[in-house]
């Protein structure tokens, strides 16, 4: 076997091989050798079928496996003595196998980049100083007014007006016919000015009373969220049952006890700060991580492999699908299509995969390890996030050897952001606002 390696690029080779013709013709004989030992054919008794009616009969599949067994054979010889190794199954066309010439055919092969050592000391970092505003506290606490309150029905009863809870069925029509987009619907629930189903739908249920039944007609618009209503027009039947009012709590101490372990409101508010604050830490790293991966990248740029662009990619959108499962949404009711997603997020997969091979990078080129006892507490810890015994966190990794090693380097890769982060200067600077909109003259 003869072969040479072509590189298309720092992450894409191509091996050319070439099979003798003597070899191939070995193993097409040995093929119909052994093909003849249990071929049943009419008139020859086993192990007695001319070559040539085997020819004739089977050729086509004996060439066939031939070829796989020459191309399995000669390509693992092929790795082994380059070295290469090869991030999945190699894209090889076949060519038609002939007894009377050397074979020949290529392979092309995706590996991981050469990253040669990274120096991450003397980087520049900053981190924003952020704070919990007194306009963000407030909106947490209404939120929470929100989740407790109350929607009544409208005494003594009135036509409905915007901002209203109306309990209500409905059903779309087409050309006199059910819409298949809009099937009958009964009570649901929907506020008034929202949206829910479009604007032109929700004016024209305000003025209706309980019990009053209304058709009408609207037209859907071009960018409408659900490719099969936009642009259409829909006649609608529409029944209300019952219109609510939404009631709010007083912000008090009463209050608080409602939401659990407070006393308090201003326990309440202190907890709200802390939360907010715990995400503009969080906030903070991951910006500080972003100068990280830059930086870095500037100093030792490399080709990512489509390979494992195509595997985090496939990830995301494996997250994306069940979020909308979980959520009883389908995609396709917001204009979402498996392949809209994996162009909207390509770029995202391959930022993530420079980001692992870089740290990946530094796990061996500062040969970090991972102590048992750093791994014991990382499990204690995702129990505790979970509420489920420890035990059980080691079982599941004892039965997922895979999930275990990725869990590990996952570890691994949180000690070598905070090695570059140990090693370099972090200034602390004054967050840069976003436009905000002029205040009112008093």
């Amino acid at each position: 076997m003869k072969f040479t390696v072509e590189d298309a690029s720092t992450v894409k080779k191509v091996l050319h091989i070439e099979i003798p013709q003597d070899e191939v013709a070995n193993e097409i004989e040995s093929a119909y050798k052994e093909l003849n030992k249990t071929a049943k054919i009419k008139g020859f008794r086993p192990g007695k079928a001319p070559r040539s009616v085997l020819e004739r009969l089977y050729k086509k599949d004996v060439y066939e496996d031939v070829t796989s067994r020459l191309i399995k054979n000669s390509f693992a010889d092929a790795i082994t003595e380059t070295g290469l190794n090869p991030l999945r199954h190699p894209d090889i066309d076949p060519p038609e196998l002939s007894a009377d010439s050397a074979y020949q055919y290529s392979a092309s092969v995706e590996i991981n980049p050469e990253i040669p050592d990274i120096d991450f000391k003397g980087l520049t970092l900053k981190k924003s100083l952020y704070k919990p505003s007194d306009d963000e506290l407030e909106a947490q606490l209404k939120m929470l007014q929100k989740n407790l309150s109350e929607r009544k029905p409208v005494e003594p009863a009135r036509a409905s007006q915007e901002g209203d809870f109306v309990i209500l069925d409905y059903e779309g029509f087409r050309d006199g016919a059910p819409h298949p987009d809009l099937q009958k619907t009964e009570n649901m629930t929907l506020k008034i000015g929202t949206s829910k189903i479009s604007k032109d739908f929700d004016a024209q249920i305000v003025g209706m009373m309980p019990g009053d039944r209304k058709d009408f007609s609207i037209k859907f618009s071009e960018d409408y969220h659900n490719a099969g209503l936009a642009g259409q027009e829909a006649t609608f039947h529409v029944h209300i049952h019952e219109i609510r009012e939404e009631f709010l709590p007083e912000l008090n101490d009463d209050f608080a006890k409602k939401l659990g372990s407070f006393n308090t409101l201003e326990e309440v508010k202190t907890a709200i700060q802390n939360n907010l604050l715990q995400g503009y830490n969080k906030r903070a790293e991951q910006e500080i991580n972003e100068q990280i991966f830059s930086a870095l990248i500037e100093k030792a740029p490399f080709e990512a492999p489509d390979t494992l662009i195509d595997w985090e990619l496939a990830g995301i959108i494996r997250e994306i699908e069940r979020s909308f499962e979980h959520q009883q949404v389908k995609m396709e009711s917001l204009g979402m299509t498996h392949e809209s997603l994996a162009a909207t997020y390509r770029d995202t997969a391959e930022k993530q995969v420079r980001r692992h091979l870089i740290l990946g990078k530094i796990i061996s080129q500062e040969k970090l390890t991972l102590p048992d006892a750093e791994l014991t507490q990382a499990l204690q810890d995702m129990a505790a996030s979970y509420g489920r015994p420890v035990d059980e966190i080691k079982s599941y990794y004892d039965q997922h050897p895979d999930d275990l090693v990725f869990f590990k380097h996952t570890l691994l890769e949180k000690q070598a952001i905070k090695l570059i982060i140990d090693n370099n200067k972090i200034e602390e600077i004054e967050p840069v606002l976003e436009d905000q909109p002029a205040s009112s003259p008093e």
